[in-house]
């Protein structure tokens, strides 16, 4: 460990491996996007990432200039056949230099950010890991950021295509902007010969009333936990969150029985019956914890005052928990559109499908497959541009569950 705390050993290392890291993601990004066979040479990345990482530590050159040199050698180094990244034969020229010019400019500018601390001699033991902590955290971004836009990519790419397009070339997921509004195709046709809109709404319906029912239910019951002094009220509040300990598809069986017994099977009201069961533990969970956060002597004011302790929760706890409320509401609410097991299991009847059970339907072999993937990106965008709206609500509600009064 102290051979490698030089930084003529730190340099080359870290930007060897850096270097492998962005060949292979430039490899993977353009062959999405081009359809083109795009391929990490390893040998070259190392080498050649060494190189970068070992003038990176000489810090002679600013990184505007770093990243067009070895933009431009990348390019003419591919040129002679050893460039980090292989194409295929069929790959233009211009294509060719653009993800080599692309990956060395990358390089260049990244490997001299995670490097900016070293030297050529001996390192501090603060020196060496703050460099080993900028490498980790630039590959966990990049990391975590291909295995949740990689997927989504792909799904949004595959229901732009025709079935004629899919047999040809599966792997290829490059669109055609030429064909203008018919890229939506698959969109259309689900709307309109598929009854996704009504779909959309009733997913959309019993999600808002299964989070207006689990707060109902969980209001109270976390404010009791967190305020009231009764009997068993340690053992209730650890026990909250037992119900997610037994997997769902446990309880599959027996609720299938008991909804069938009760006519309740194949019926909008007998999900919304089901679907707070799984929600109200997490929303108490998380409610009592913010709850213990408020200033009790805010409520002990507001009795003194002559309020009931209702009066108190509703003109007092409440408009000081919004923050909370939102987040736990938007939490139910995306587990409520998520949901597939229990629509899967009671809905039969597709005028009352939820959204997750009518794209389970579309898996078919009678079915083009783009159509599943479109009926996908109907459900996630949704959600995910909710969530992305309202994250820091999310963050706090999270949180706020583990703070203890």
């Amino acid at each position: 460990m102290n051979m490698l705390r030089y930084g003529y050993i730190t340099g080359p290392l870290l930007g060897a491996l850096w270097m492998v890291v962005l060949a292979t993601t430039i490899a993977v990004a353009m062959s999405f996007a081009t359809g083109d066979p795009f391929r990490p040479v390893i040998w070259l990345s190392l080498l050649w990432g060494g190189i970068v990482g070992f003038g990176a530590v000489q810090h002679q050159v600013e990184r505007p200039l770093a990243a067009a040199l070895v933009a431009a050698g990348t390019a003419v180094l591919g040129l002679a056949g050893l460039a980090p990244i292989a194409i295929g034969e069929t790959t233009s020229v211009i294509g060719s230099v653009f993800a080599w010019g692309v990956l060395g400019a990358i390089a260049a500018w990244t490997t001299l950010s995670i490097l900016e601390e070293c030297l050529p001699g001996a390192l501090t033991r603060h020196e060496f890991e703050e460099a080993v902590i900028r490498f980790m955290t630039g590959f966990g971004y990049i990391f975590f950021t291909a295995i949740v836009l990689i997927p989504f990519y792909v799904m949004v790419m595959t229901s732009l295509k025709n079935q004629a397009e899919l047999i040809k070339n599966p792997l290829d997921f490059s669109i055609d902007l030429s064909k203008g509004t018919d890229l939506f195709r698959s969109y259309f046709e689900l709307f309109l010969d598929f009854n996704f809109g009504s779909y959309l709404w009733t997913s959309f319906y019993i999600s808002i009333l299964t989070v207006l029912i689990t707060l109902l239910f969980a209001i109270p019951g976390a404010y009791a936990v967190a305020r009231l002094r009764f009997q068993g009220r340690a053992a209730f509040s650890r026990s909250i969150l037992l119900i997610y300990m037994v997997p769902m598809i446990v309880l599959a069986l027996p609720i299938y029985i008991a909804f069938s017994m009760l006519g309740l099977r194949n019926s909008v009201i007998g999900i919304v019956m089901i679907y707070p069961v799984t929600t109200i533990p997490v929303a108490l969970y998380m409610l009592q914890g913010y709850f213990r956060g408020l200033p009790a002597e805010v409520e002990e004011a507001g009795l003194m005052d002559g309020l009931s302790r209702l009066a108190v929760i509703w003109k007092i706890t409440l408009p000081l928990s919004l923050p909370a409320m939102a987040s736990v509401s938007l939490y139910v609410f995306m587990i409520a559109w998520n949901e597939f097991l229990l629509a899967f299991m009671l809905l039969d009847d597709p005028s009352k499908f939820t959204l997750t059970r009518g794209i389970a339907s579309l898996n078919s072999s009678e079915i083009p497959r783009q159509h599943l993937m479109a009926g996908s990106v109907i459900a996630t965008v949704p959600i995910m541009a909710l969530f992305l709206g309202l994250e820091r609500f999310m963050t706090k509600g999270l949180t706020a569950g583990s703070v203890k009064g």
